[in-house]
């Protein structure tokens, strides 16, 4: 495989790393700081994607970006609020919540389970256009995906020092102790999945708007591909503050999506891309566990040494 080759390669692992890294800041606010496991992930990731799509499709392409990030704050709101307010656990309303969206965007679509955009201007299309003739001519997707990851993890890097986001922090980590502070848990709860799902459907909304096509199972295991992603990127940085583990997890979505690129790359076939998610989910949890095990496994396998002249049984006569 020569050089030509290899940088379409990274090009591709980069444009899609940096995308789905949205969704995987999305669960670093949710899973790591407010310690909410949020499994409405895919139908808020397809809800982002075909809201923009439907906008974008109606002729206001920039206008489809706040349209697909309002409808996930409305998806977060929702979670949130079965969570806070119906005494529902965290893991079954995002289950409900999910399978809800299913119905809710093939209505968004226009009852079909696929929107096709290849005549469709959008934020893509239109930067392409911008750049033509000039050197970054080729990056015009890796431009729009960059600067939107950018934006969110200065928007983290700050937000999470403010105030609420202390807040939030604070809740994901004590909510005995935030209630005895006179901070409500449930409005911290709400806030942060709606910022959450917010980012999640711009990931969305920026999938179809780039592969210019939308289907129902655009999302269909993207809790899994961002859990693994935000997992790696801990494995990569594992120190540091809210601003460099946010950027590991930008780091961990581009190795993940490296390996599937390489995996397809060897004509590996796609109904097997759901294995390969799950065998790098496991490999992430269960690392570190292992790498603290390593000493004891070591010193199990070692071999007792005894004094030279002597045995277990005691001295030779």
């Amino acid at each position: 495989m020569g050089i030509g080759e290899i940088l379409p390669l990274l090009q591709t692992a980069l444009e899609l790393g940096l995308i789905s890294a949205l969704t995987v800041l999305a669960l670093y606010l949710s899973y790591t700081m407010l310690n909410v496991c949020d499994l409405s992930t895919d139908g808020c990731f397809t809800m982002g994607a075909t809201v923009g799509a439907v906008v974008a499709i109606s002729g206001h392409p920039y206008l489809s970006i706040p349209a697909a990030m309002a409808a996930g704050v409305v998806s977060g709101f929702i979670v949130a609020l079965l969570q806070t307010k119906m005494g529902v656990e965290s893991l079954l309303a995002g289950i409900i919540v999910n399978t809800a969206w299913y119905s809710i965007n093939i209505a968004i679509m226009g009852n079909s389970s696929l929107l096709n955009m290849n005549k469709t201007e959008t934020v893509f299309t239109q930067l392409k256009e911008i750049l033509e003739g000039t050197f970054l001519g080729g990056a015009y997707k890796l431009i729009i995906a960059a600067v939107a990851v950018t934006l969110v993890v200065v928007f983290l890097a700050f937000f999470l020092r403010t105030r609420l986001g202390l807040a939030i922090r604070a809740t994901g980590n004590n909510p005995d102790m935030v209630k005895s502070s006179s901070i409500n848990p449930a409005f911290t709860t709400i806030v942060g999945l709606c910022i959450a799902n917010a980012f999640t459907a711009l990931s969305g909304c920026l999938l179809a708007q780039s592969q210019k096509s939308v289907n129902i199972d655009i999302g269909s295991g993207m809790v899994t591909i961002a859990l693994a992603s935000l997992l790696i990127g801990q494995a990569l940085v594992s120190k540091g503050g809210i601003t460099a583990k946010a950027c590991g997890a930008v780091a961990g979505a581009f190795v993940f999506r490296l390996v599937y690129t390489i995996a397809l790359r060897f004509n590996l076939p796609a109904y097997m891309l759901k294995f390969v998610s799950s065998v790098i989910v496991i490999i992430a949890i269960s690392g570190p566990y292992f790498k603290t095990r390593l000493p004891l496994i070591k010193r199990s396998m070692g071999l007792k040494k005894h004094p030279a002249g002597r045995s277990e049984g005691g001295d030779n006569a």
